[in-house]
C-alpha cells in the first residue's frame, strides 16, 4: 500500500471519529441545556464534563480488545488465506498460542493493515475454524480474519465487515479421471467428492445429485492430499488459488463446468463481536482504502509464498 493511500485511510478514520464525537456531544449538550432551563443558570463545568465523558465513551467504542493488542482468530492452515510458519518475516505475525510459530497469508496481510490503522499490535490465535465465532464472542479473540464469508447464520451471531477479497468455488480432479471432461452435474454421477469441514466448500456439494458426498477433511492440505492419493475423485477448491495448485500438481485439472453452484461466491469478511459499531465503521473505511491493485498484488504474493 502507498504512503498516500495509508494517509488517506488515516484521515478517513479520523473523520469518522470526529463525526461520532460531534454526534454524541451534540446529544449531550441538548440534554444538559434542558436541565439548565429547569434549574436556572449554573456553571459550565458540568457540560464540559459531560462532553468529556461522551468523547471517552466514543474512544472506548472504537477500540478493539485492550486497546494495545489485536488478537486475530484463524486456523492458520488455509493457504493462501492463512497458514503457519516457523520463521518470522515482514509478512508474518506471531501465533500467540503456538510457541515459536508465526502466521502468514492474505488474511494476515489485511489484519496487519487494520491493526496498523487502529494503532494496535496484531497477533494470531490459532483455533478450529468452526469455533471462531464463539471465540470472538467470548473474548478469546478480538477479530476473525480467516477466509470466512458472511452468512445469515454467522451474521446473527457476530458483526461482519465489508469484503476484502471475493472468491468462488470450483472443482478439481486428476487429468486421467473418468470425470475430467465433465461439464454438468449430471455427468458427475457416482463420483466421490470431498470438501473442507465447516466451510462452503463442503456445503455446496449437496447441490450435486447422485454422488458420494464424502466426510469432509479438516484442512485444505488434507483435501488436496486426498485427491492426490486417489481417496476421492473430485475436490471443491478456491477459484483464486487454482493457478498455484495446478502449477504444484500438474496432473490436476479444473473442471470446466457449465452447471454452477448456487450461492458459491465467497467474500472474505472480518468479524467482530456485536455492539462495536464505531470500530466496525473504521474497519470498513480501512478495507475500502485497499485498492484493487493492492489486493491483487497481496493475493499473488501469498500464492507464491504459500506452502503446499
Amino acid at each position: 500500500m502507498t504512503k498516500n493511500a495509508k494517509q488517506q485511510m488515516v484521515a478517513a478514520t479520523s473523520q469518522c471519529s470526529r463525526r461520532d464525537f460531534l454526534k454524541l456531544s451534540g446529544v449531550t449538550a441538548l440534554g444538559m441545556g434542558g436541565m439548565l432551563i429547569l434549574t436556572g443558570c449554573g456553571p459550565a463545568a458540568p457540560e464540559r464534563d459531560a462532553d468529556k465523558g461522551s468523547a471517552e465513551e466514543s474512544d472506548k467504542k472504537a477500540t478493539l480488545g485492550d486497546g494495545k493488542t489485536m488478537r486475530v482468530g484463524m486456523e492458520a492452515a488455509y493457504a493462501p488465506y492463512n497458514w503457519q510458519v516457523t520463521e518470522e518475516s515482514d509478512f508474518t505475525i506471531p501465533i500467540e498460542n503456538v510457541k515459536g510459530a508465526y502466521a502468514d497469508g492474505y488474511d494476515v496481510q489485511v489484519a496487519k493493515i487494520i491493526a496498523e490503522e487502529l494503532g494496535l499490535e496484531p497477533v494470531a490465535v490459532k483455533l478450529d475454524f468452526a469455533g471462531l465465532i464463539d471465540a470472538v464472542n467470548n473474548g478469546q479473540i478480538d477479530i476473525v480474519c480467516a477466509g470466512m464469508s458472511v452468512t445469515p447464520e454467522r451474521e446473527s451471531a457476530a458483526a461482519f465487515s465489508d469484503s476484502y477479497v471475493d472468491d468462488d468455488i470450483v472443482m478439481i480432479t486428476k487429468k486421467d479421471s473418468a470425470f475430467a471432461g465433465a461439464t454438468t452435474f449430471a455427468e458427475l454421477e457416482g463420483a466421490s467428492i470431498l470438501g473442507q469441514a465447516a466451510t462452503m466448500y463442503d456445503d455446496v456439494i449437496d447441490q450435486i445429485p447422485n454422488i458420494n458426498h464424502m466426510t469432509p477433511a479438516e484442512t485444505v492440505p488434507m483435501v488436496v492430499e486426498n485427491l492426490n492419493n486417489g481417496t476421492c475423485d473430485i475436490v471443491t477448491y478456491s477459484m483464486l488459488s487454482v493457478p498455484k495448485l495446478l502449477e504444484t500438481y500438474p496432473d490436476f485439472v479444473e473442471l470446466e463446468m457449465t452447471d454452477k453452484f448456487e450461492g458459491s461466491v465467497m467474500p472474505d469478511n472480518a468479524a467482530i463481536a456485536k455492539g462495536q459499531d464505531a470500530v466496525l465503521d473504521q474497519i470498513n473505511e480501512i478495507i475500502a482504502g485497499i485498492n484493487e491493485d493492492d489486493r491483487q498484488a497481496m493475493w499473488t504474493a501469498c500464492m507464491d509464498r504459500q506452502p503446499m
